[in-house]
């Protein structure tokens, strides 16, 4: 392929630590990301790999972080969406999503996102304060990101289920154990969450799931295929989770990854991976 295709690039991070502390950056593995990233660190390599529009993912369960995301949004003409965090519990949720909106760049507020990989009762999302929440999201015309550990995935499909004027976005394809070289109970769990019409999925994050100092595309591909045959290209996106996905790859190295892994398709059914899904699912302008 000589040419980049069109790419948005449905997944990524910012983060500045004079700001506030990434918690989440602890131990060893993961000090190459102990440091600042920024859109001025990404746009040039995004660009050069033909990104048209990304979408900027929440990292911290702080109401601060999403009205300086959205103002981030506001100042760019790549970043295209932002999926941001409010206390999905809180009784004025409605409110919050609402004043969030009015904000400068509250137009590109598309998602909410929770980090539900850490709730330990893999129910969360069936807690009924959540499905109030979850149903606030739906009313104000977002759609509602799943960061989400393999276990969790059962839950998630009876909240799809429970809300089905909701779209749910599986972030990373759901976390499969790619190390550990096992796809079981991760597939059919996938696939029961895939069969209901309001489930999207993200081909993000595998490069870290496997082995990140050893894999090679052949590890990701039973995975990916997987995910390719349960939700099909209408309702796949790609995304890079940068800056996560530098403790396994560069940005070149996972666009480069993804093109592989996608080809099979036809041109129209990887630009919908590449591109127009995530366009439609998110309602990027």
């Amino acid at each position: 392929m000589t040419e980049r295709p069109r790419i948005v690039d449905a997944h990524h991070h910012v983060w500045d630590l004079s700001v506030r502390d990434q918690d989440w950056i602890t131990g060893e593995e993961l000090a190459p990301l102990r440091r600042d990233f920024s859109l001025a660190d990404l746009e040039p390599e995004a660009r050069a790999n033909g990104v048209c529009a990304t979408v900027l993912v929440q990292t911290v369960t702080v109401p601060e972080e999403t009205p300086e995301f959205l103002a981030l949004a506001h100042g760019s003409d790549l970043v295209a969406g932002v999926v941001g965090w409010a206390d999905l519990t809180a009784p004025d949720i409605a409110d919050t999503l609402a004043a969030l909106r009015e904000l400068p760049g509250g137009d590109r507020l598309v998602s909410l996102r929770h980090q539900v990989q850490g709730e330990p009762d893999p129910r969360w999302l069936l807690r009924a304060d959540v499905v109030r929440g979850l149903d606030a999201v739906a009313d104000a015309g977002l759609v509602y990101d799943l960061v989400i550990r393999p276990d969790q995935l059962p839950a998630a499909s009876r909240a799809a289920e429970q809300l089905p004027g909701l779209t749910f976005v599986l972030d990373h394809a759901g976390k499969p154990p790619i190390a550990a070289g096992h796809t079981q109970p991760w597939a059919d769990d996938l696939r029961a969450f895939a069969a209901l019409p309001n489930t999207v999925c993200k081909l993000s994050g595998l490069v870290t799931e496997a082995d990140p100092h050893d894999w090679t595309v052949k590890d990701l591909r039973p995975y990916a295929d997987t995910v390719l045959d349960a939700f099909g290209p209408g309702r796949l996106m790609f995304g890079s989770d940068w800056p996560v996905c530098r403790l396994a790859a560069t940005y070149p190295e996972v666009v480069e990854t993804a093109l592989v892994l996608l080809d099979s398709l036809t041109d129209g059914e990887r630009d919908a991976v590449l591109a127009t899904t995530a366009e439609r699912a998110y309602g990027l302008r």
